[in-house]
């Protein structure tokens, strides 16, 4: 990669990043911002999306085992490994110059035992490892469009199948998407209606949350006496998360 000062940046035939106002910025082959960081707060999530995916918290506060689908500049991994370091994240990244910006460019710490990044198709991935993952965050994007391998039918079957019981797929829509209608209802029948949303700016981002098991409605509200505690630990607003969280039955504001 080539980085030049002043606004500064890194080239490397569609993949970019840019540095402005303190906030370093990852595209991929357009203006989308693929992945953000600020470079006081490298451990922070800049990006409304990425807090509103960290709601898996009030299901799960103490997952085990973390699948990353699609690395980004790898926000989440930073987030998930200072605030849970118990936690074993494995983060599967098909396009390697990703995995070298978010090294070089983005502060995400070599592999260790708690964080493996692995270059890999991520569909493939989930299809081989069955009951692996407490979590899988999904955030498939190339040049600003969902990665239709990563939103087929077929894989988010895939996906369920990867999980652990009581296990959670969380997933990252484009809410302007022309296939957002389609995609939310494969993820809809995968789970058995199992299936949660909140939605981020508008419906610029729609956070899908498909529970491998029933109940999730009754932990929802369970949880609510803590999210108080909840959101000062990690400073995310759970609250709101809560307070903004819909599910399937209610699906019809997206759809307006």
């Amino acid at each position: 990669m080539r980085m030049k000062f002043g606004k500064r940046r890194a080239d490397d035939e569609g993949l970019e990043v840019t540095e402005e106002r303190g906030i370093r910025t990852l595209h991929l082959g357009s203006r989308a911002i693929q992945s953000a960081m600020r470079m006081s707060r490298p451990w922070d999530l800049e990006l409304a999306y990425t807090r509103a995916m960290m709601g898996f918290l009030m299901f799960n506060p103490m997952p085990q085992n973390v699948l990353m689908i699609g690395l980004g500049g790898g926000s989440l991994a930073k987030f998930i490994r200072k605030q849970r370091p118990q936690t074993h994240i494995t983060a599967v990244e098909i396009d390697p110059r990703v995995i070298a910006a978010a090294r070089t460019h983005f502060d995400l710490p070599p592999d260790d035992e708690t964080l493996s990044v692995i270059e890999a198709d991520g569909a493939v991935y989930v299809r081989q490892h069955p009951a692996s993952a407490d979590i899988i965050l999904l955030d498939g994007f190339d040049a600003g469009n969902q990665v239709e391998a990563l939103a087929t039918q077929t894989f988010y079957a895939a996906c369920r199948r990867a999980l652990k019981p009581r296990g959670m797929l969380v997933v990252n829509l484009w809410g302007r998407d022309t296939e957002f209608k389609e995609y939310f209802a494969r993820l809809a029948r995968a789970f058995d209606g199992e299936v949660g949303w909140i939605s981020v700016q508008y419906k610029t981002n729609v956070i899908v949350f498909a529970f491998n098991d029933p109940g999730a409605q009754a932990e929802l509200e369970a949880v609510m006496p803590r999210l108080a505690d909840l959101s000062k630990r990690y400073g995310l607003d759970f609250r709101s998360f809560a307070r903004d969280f819909q599910w399937v039955d209610d699906i019809m504001p997206l759809l307006e």
